[in-house]
């Protein structure tokens, strides 16, 4: 998906919580940027990342091999919006697919709808705004993908105040919250 959130440099996309972290877009560290003969604008904030691995050492005590973990965090800018200097080496891939008529039927069929806007980047549910969001048709490598994603934020928009008014969806409920993953894991259970 063009969206996601990559390392400017080596132009990977990052994964684990780093996905969560980050909005779409290719993000640098300072070095990296300067390095590059680039500049970071005056007064922008950098975003913090996480990067970790396990390192093979020695016990010192029995000679053996052991595994442990290695943390570091790293403060990173997005090129595009904070960066001077800079071009974007991101090759956008975009997916021509036809719409598959019986998925389209079960939008089209949706009483009282939420609202309903296409932006590359994360899917998510508004209760707030009563608002979807997710990437265009034309983001996904396989069209299921997009339709799997679309029923999947539908699902959560039944919760909103006008139609089912579910716990979860009706309260504010931050990502990661007991009442949210309450929320994701009903979902799943239905699959």
């Amino acid at each position: 998906m063009r969206g996601a959130a990559v390392n400017w440099v080596t132009q990977k996309p990052y994964r684990g919580i780093n996905t969560m972290l980050l909005e779409p877009g290719e993000y640098a560290t300072f070095k990296q940027i300067k390095d590059a003969g680039g500049t970071v604008k005056k007064g922008q904030k950098s975003q913090f990342i996480v990067f970790w691995k396990w390192l093979e050492v020695e016990d010192e005590e029995t000679g053996e091999e052991t595994k442990i973990p290695y943390l570091r965090f790293y403060n990173v800018f997005e090129i595009n919006k904070q960066c001077e200097g800079l071009t974007s080496k991101r090759k956008v891939e975009v997916f021509e697919h036809d719409p598959i008529e019986e998925a389209e039927k079960i939008w089209s069929g949706f009483i009282n709808p939420p609202q309903m806007s296409f932006e590359s980047g994360k899917a998510f549910y508004v209760p707030k705004l009563d608002k979807i969001s997710i990437p265009p048709l034309e983001d996904y490598r396989n069209p299921h993908e997009y339709y799997s994603t679309m029923f999947h934020e539908m699902v959560h928009s039944t919760g909103h105040i006008s139609r089912l008014k579910r716990p979860g969806i009706e309260e504010i409920a931050s990502f990661g919250s007991e009442t949210y993953s309450k929320e994701v894991l009903l979902l799943l259970s239905k699959r």
